[in-house]
């Protein structure tokens, strides 16, 4: 058998056992076969990498390096060595650099980023740039470890401003710089176990269709949770899911003993978030009959949705929010997130009510930090945890990361206009209709959408455009498989299966980000003719 046709069984014979990541690259390795002919170029449309970058941030941000090593030789300059950038006097030489740099890339961008640290802040001037410089250059510890002070005040205004939309909150959030969302999660997932907020077993609930990881960490043998899934299964008419969730679904969470509920809101796939109808319930069902339950929410694709408000505004008391920059400013090469608790929160309620036992496990484990370490705040012992506690003095997002994720803070903050915010969401949207309009659907406008995957189910477009019978022919005589090695085969195209995310069986998810928009019209195209194709199939058979 040569190698083309074992790698199609291969890929048969682990769907639906593999997570939909490692079946995409074994997709891939069929799809280049096809490429290689000739006929099709490569279309990845399975990973949410977006082919776009924030470019003026990070201009201003490799323009502020250059000042930053200035200052560094200023100091001390012997050959190839340099000495640490000196905090008397840097905000004025900053001015000098700007003017005597007039046209360098970004230049501009960086004037009103550094003057809302000292006019909108009312930060120190000479302490807010040698922060930056000192993080820049990368040459000192995180200090403080769980975030650079001044760096930490923007990027709670960011997160405030694209999260919560300036919600009147009693009081701010602490944030923990860390490698991406997904490391984040990690960090959570391990410190609720390390404190015995969680324990092996534990039930707890996840909103679903969700990222697949997030539906595979709580079954690995260290956590072994009993799993609740809530389902969004409203369906549109034209064969997409609408993403929300049934107020019965929300009412599974009446249940007290599901202590925490994971949450990518908006979700991934379909790429919706919650409508406020379904969030004011599911506050209320919190608020009365589970009000120690714990909720994490990764927000990452909460930008592209206008006036999006995250589960942390709404629900600040039990909520713990991720957030990374790698999908609106195409930067997750540079793993840049944060994790986010409010200062009055129930994880810390809960490792003041543990019981001897388990508090003196907690005091044994964080004994070094502190001569009270029973007073440890939750998102502090994240930190800790995150460095196996004995490490804790080297803990922290590296400086040059941080910097980067204040230059894309303070880019959001002094965007008044929200330029890049409109050019960014203009890009998925479009996308969007060129794919519907390949596969011959009218695409409805929801306010919700983020519109940065879609998940397309192809029994409700058989169901749509022919009939249920037909619908019933594709799922007795086929898999979603066929139509995914079809795809690849034939198009060279790699497409994810929804069920893979626990979304219906028989959908698929797209991202609307990561190629050209010409790409997607043929997607539309080449999935419509498969089906067109069994429908014809089917056709025949009525007719005999």
């Amino acid at each position: 058998m040569d190698n083309y046709n074992l790698q199609r069984e291969e890929i048969e014979r682990v769907y639906g056992k593999v997570s939909p990541f490692e079946l995409k690259d074994r997709l891939i390795n069929l799809a280049k076969e096809s490429e290689e002919s000739g006929v099709h170029s490569l279309l990845d449309a399975g990973r949410g990498n977006p082919n776009w970058i924030a470019a003026t941030p990070r201009e201003a941000f490799f323009t502020f390096g250059q000042f930053a090593v200035e200052e560094s030789r200023r100091v001390w300059s012997d050959n190839d060595l340099g000495g640490m950038p000196q905090r008397l006097g840097i905000a004025h030489r900053f001015v000098d650099f700007l003017n005597r740099n007039e046209r360098a890339p970004g230049i501009r961008l960086l004037r009103k980023m550094i003057n809302y640290g000292v006019t909108i802040k009312g930060f120190e001037a000479d302490e807010w740039i040698h922060e930056l410089a000192n993080g820049i250059i990368g040459d000192n510890y995180p200090q403080p470890d769980r975030m650079l002070k001044h760096i930490e005040s923007v990027v709670h205004d960011y997160l405030i401003q694209e999260l919560c939309y300036n919600e009147p909150l009693e009081r701010k959030f602490d944030l923990f710089a860390v490698e991406g969302a997904t490391a984040g999660m990690c960090y959570i997932f391990d410190s609720l176990i390390a404190n015995n907020i969680l324990s092996k077993g534990d039930k707890i609930a996840i909103m679903a269709p969700i990222f697949t990881p997030y539906l595979e960490i709580p079954h690995l043998p260290r956590y072994n949770f009993e799993v609740v899934e809530l389902l969004a299964q409203e369906a549109a008419e034209n064969g997409t899911h609408r993403g929300q969730y049934s107020f019965s679904e929300l009412e599974k969470l009446c249940d007290s003993s599901i202590k925490a509920l994971f949450i990518v809101n908006p979700s991934n796939p379909p790429s919706v978030a919650m409508e406020p109808g379904i969030v004011k319930h599911l506050k209320e069902v919190v608020e009365k009959h589970n009000p120690d339950l714990m909720i994490i929410s990764d927000d990452v694709y909460g930008t592209f949705v206008d006036d999006f408000h995250s589960l942390m505004a709404d629900l600040p008391y039990n909520t713990i929010g991720v957030y990374s920059f790698s999908k609106y400013f195409g930067v997750t090469g540079w793993r840049l997130g944060t994790i986010a608790l409010y200062e009055n929160n129930v994880f810390d309620k809960l490792l003041r009510e543990l019981d001897s036992n388990k508090r003196g496990r907690a005091r044994k484990r964080y004994a070094a930090l502190s001569t009270n370490p029973e007073e440890i705040p939750f998102i502090d012992r994240i930190v800790a945890d995150s460095r196996q506690v004995a490490l804790n003095h080297t803990a922290g997002l590296s400086t040059p990361q941080q910097v980067q994720m204040a230059f894309f803070a303070l880019f959001s903050l002094v965007d008044k206009d929200n330029r890049y915010k409109k050019l960014t969401k203009s890009i998925c949207y479009r996308r969007q209709k060129l794919l519907f309009e390949g596969l011959g659907l009218k695409l409805s406008k929801d306010p919700f959408s983020a519109a940065y995957y879609t998940q397309f189910d192809l029994l409700e477009w058989a169901k749509n455009n022919y009939s249920e019978e037909f619908a019933d022919y594709l799922k007795n005589n086929y898999r979603l498989i066929d139509v995914l090695l079809k795809l690849a085969e034939e198009s060279s195209i790699v497409l994810l299966s929804g069920s893979g995310f626990h979304g219906p069986e028989w959908s698929i998810r797209i991202s609307l980000a990561n190629l050209s928009d010409e790409s997607y019209s043929k997607i539309g195209k080449v999935i419509r003719k498969i089906l067109e194709d069994y429908a014809g199939d089917w056709k025949k058979l009525q007719d005999q």
